[in-house]
Formats: C-alpha cells, sequence, structure tokens
C-alpha cells in the first residue's frame, strides 16, 4: 500500500489548523495566523514521523501529550495556568467531536452488514476495527461536522444570552394580575415623549381576557384606525379609556407610527433574583407574536430593571 507523505501532510495541516482555530473561537482568542501555522505545522510533522518505524517511541502516550502541550503553548501563549488547561481542554473536546463525527457518519453510510464485517481484523482471539476513509470523504464530512459545531455553539450563546435577559414580569391592571415571561431589551428605548414615562411591549393575547373583544380584535388585525375608533364609540370600553394612552414612535423605516398603550396599576419584574416594581410605566399593545418560539412574550424597557 502506498502512503503519500505529501498528501498526509498538507491534510492533517489543515486539519490541525481548523482544530486550532475552532479552539480560539470557542475560547474567544484570536491568534496569529503565524503562531497558528506554526503549531499546525509541528502537529503535520508529528504525523509524518510516526509513519517511520524507527521513530516507534513517538506514538508513547506522553509524546503525545507533550505535542499538544506544546502546540496550544504556540498558538495562545501561556498566561495562567487556569486559562492554559481551559485551551487544553476544549482543543481536546474539538478534536473528540470531530473524530467521533466522522466514524459516526462512516458507519452511519454503510449499506450492508458485510462493509461493517470488512472493516473487522480477527487476530489472536481479539477483534481490530480498521478504517478506510479517502481524503475526500474525511475533508468534506470535516467541513460538514466544523459547519454543524460552529452553528451549534452560535445557537448555545445566543440562547444563554437571551436566558442572561429574561425576565418575570407581573402586570397589576384593574384588580387583575397577569404574568408572562418578558426580554430586557436595551435597544429600546420607548419613551412617551410627552411624560416620559417608559414604554415596554407585550403580546395582546397575554390581555385579551381582560381587554374587551372589539380591541383585541382590532389589534391582532393590525388595524389601527379601527382601534382608536372602538375607544371612544363602543359603550365597553368606558372603563379603559382613562388607561388608554396613545404613544408616538418611529418604525424601522423611520417613518412615524403610533402605538396604543395601557396604563397600569403596578408592573412587578423579576430579573437575576432581583425584583423590581414600578407604576411609572405604560404598556403598549402588540398584535402579532414577539417570540416565535414563545420563549417571552414582552419587551421589557431597560430602564425597569435600574435600582
Amino acid at each position: 500500500m502506498a502512503v503519500y507523505a505529501d498528501i498526509v501532510f498538507l491534510r492533517e495541516l489543515l486539519f490541525d489548523g481548523v482544530i486550532l482555530l475552532l479552539t480560539g473561537w470557542v475560547r474567544g482568542i484570536r491568534p496569529k495566523p503565524w503562531r497558528l501555522l506554526l503549531a499546525a505545522t509541528i502537529g503535520a510533522c508529528y504525523t509524518i514521523a510516526m509513519l517511520f518505524p524507527s521513530l516507534a517511541v513517538l506514538y508513547h502516550f506522553f509524546i503525545k501529550l507533550f505535542i499538544s502541550f506544546l502546540m496550544i503553548y504556540i498558538s495562545y501563549g501561556y498566561f495562567s495556568m487556569q486559562s492554559y488547561l481551559r485551551d487544553l481542554i476544549s482543543f481536546y473536546i474539538i478534536s473528540f467531536v470531530l473524530a467521533g463525527g466522522l466514524v459516526g457518519i462512516h458507519y452511519m453510510l454503510m449499506s450492508s452488514s458485510n462493509q461493517v464485517w470488512a472493516n473487522l481484523i480477527f487476530i489472536g482471539g481479539e477483534v481490530t476495527s480498521k478504517w478506510q476513509m479517502g481524503t475526500f470523504y474525511i475533508i468534506v464530512c470535516s467541513l460538514l461536522l466544523i459547519y454543524l459545531w460552529i452553528n451549534f455553539m452560535r445557537s448555545k450563546q445566543k440562547q444563554q444570552l437571551m436566558q442572561n435577559h429574561l425576565t418575570e414580569v407581573e402586570l397589576h391592571i384593574a384588580g387583575q394580575v397577569i404574568h408572562c415571561q418578558g426580554l430586557v431589551d436595551t435597544g429600546n428605548q420607548l419613551y412617551d415623549p410627552l411624560t416620559k414615562t417608559p414604554v415596554m411591549i407585550i403580546q395582546i393575547s397575554e390581555l385579551a381576557h381582560i381587554l374587551p373583544p372589539v380591541l383585541t380584535g382590532a389589534l391582532k388585525q393590525g388595524n389601527m384606525n379601527q382601534a382608536l375608533h372602538s375607544i371612544t364609540e363602543h359603550p365597553e370600553m368606558s372603563m379603559w379609556q382613562d388607561r388608554i394612552r396613545v404613544v408616538p414612535y418611529r418604525g424601522v423605516n423611520r417613518n412615524s407610527q403610533f402605538m396604543l398603550a395601557l396604563k397600569p396599576d403596578l408592573v412587578k419584574i423579576k430579573h437575576q433574583e432581583q425584583v423590581y416594581q414600578s407604576a411609572k410605566v405604560l404598556i403598549g399593545f402588540d398584535g402579532g407574536q414577539l417570540s416565535s418560539d414563545g420563549s417571552y412574550q414582552a419587551i421589557v424597557h431597560p430602564s425597569l430593571v435600574v435600582q
């Protein structure tokens, strides 16, 4: 069997570079390109050296460990033992994920049991498995796994960021108490221009059981004219007229728009084990669904979670 050292070297150089790059991305570190290239080259040279029987000593576990320590040191340097160990652990986790993914895809693509048995070798009562993976197969599968890994990590970071900004909202309105989940949005700087009262947004569906159907129906349909008309024309709106406000704002297209808002008796917000409450707040109505996955039903003004 012929082994092309140049192909093996380039393949290992690519894989080691990608793993080191992913390690830096996970750890939030941007290594210098020359350091990354040098570390990947050392890893690729080590793989080539292992092809020579006379260098069998390089198979030793501690030699492999030393090479990985050296690659991490060259790529990211040494600032503290804690930081260095985190870099090293991230490097190994990513390596194991990619290796495990390659094996998993390899066996998943097998179409018959004959292919499985063809990869098994029986020697002296022991069973050994052999892999037969082409360079193209490994590159394609690795790129696929890297893509999935990056998307998974981004999704996890986004979810973690959202979890840090989720709150428990308790609204007190006309003797009614409404509970829902809120999201603190630092980009929400909506105030009533006349009273400088902060405005938080809530899905109209959360208040549908206490507000008149004529109002909630108009807001769900996005018919602002009908909603404004219902405030003065329908008798069932009489008890709400003193609470309703019309708040002007600019949309994303910079056009002036209007939002109906409600003056509550009290708003309580629990955020990161702290409870904030305020009576100086307006609740703006949104006729749709604020979160596609339903994780929150209100957008909390950032000024409401400040002592």
